[in-house]
């Protein structure tokens, strides 16, 4: 492969790209209402993750979004089921569907839940040559049954990145949670509910700005790299193949 420039030796310029300010303007923009898929972690009857997240899905909605909340109950553990079970295949289906993504989390033992990391755990990197992740935006959210904490949503960041996805800036974490939904799970007027508000307007924002250039975002160069010399290494074993052909005719 040839070099780009003398200054910059080990830079392979059939895989080097600059920023495409053409794609990156989307002028086609998707027309279909932005598609978000909403995971909690509790099973809990009285789950005030659950209420989280209901309370997050009405306002996507009004804000524009198509939603799913799954629901968790039933999931096996990781590793402890085939792909081929329903709730795997179903919350798979359903992450490939999504442009963008809701995680809310209780905390426990300083932690997010085993369940919601189970969730993360069964949506694969790569799936064939789709990755069901890269590039969708996703936001972040907690509940602690005492004062404010961000354990969770931090962890949840870190897994955000691992999976490729645009984590938004904003998050929100909701302290001594128990307070703060009435007996019909809906979330009380308070600065928390305005925070839920703030964290569900960015993450439409990021949704639209990003959805129809994730691809070209989250393009890598390491990447192309790696294909490119793959692709060479096809055609030199075609090109071998041929000459042996020929030598053996």
């Amino acid at each position: 492969m040839s070099e780009l420039d003398p200054t910059l030796p080990n830079v392979r310029a059939n895989a080097f790209a600059v920023a495409d300010t053409a794609i990156l303007g989307a002028p086609l923009r998707a027309a279909h209402r932005p598609r978000i898929l909403l995971l909690y972690g509790s099973v809990r009857p009285r789950s005030y993750s659950r209420f989280l997240t209901q309370e997050a899905a009405r306002l996507l909605q009004h804000l524009g979004a198509e939603t799913w909340i799954y629901d968790p109950s039933g999931l096996p553990l990781p590793d402890d089921a085939s792909d081929d079970h329903p709730k795997v295949r179903e919350l798979r289906e359903l992450a490939a569907w999504s442009e963008g993504q809701v995680w809310t989390s209780p905390e426990r033992h300083g932690a997010m839940s085993g369940i919601m990391k189970a969730q993360i755990d069964w949506i694969p990197l790569n799936s064939g040559a789709v990755r069901p992740t890269q590039g969708k935006t996703l936001a972040v959210m907690q509940v602690s049954g005492g004062s404010q904490s961000f354990n969770a949503v931090n962890q949840m960041r870190v897994l955000g990145r691992w999976m490729r996805m645009i984590t938004i800036p904003n998050q929100s974490s909701v302290a001594k949670a128990f307070q703060e939904f009435d007996e019909a799970g809906r979330m009380k007027p308070s600065s928390f509910y305005d925070r839920v508000v703030d964290v569900m307007e960015e993450l439409m924002k990021f949704t639209i700005l990003t959805r129809d250039v994730s691809h070209h975002l989250t393009d890598r160069y390491s990447e192309r790299v790696e294909t490119a010399a793959e692709l060479s290494a096809r055609g030199n074993l075609v090109a071998a193949v041929g000459r042996s052909s020929e030598t053996n005719g």
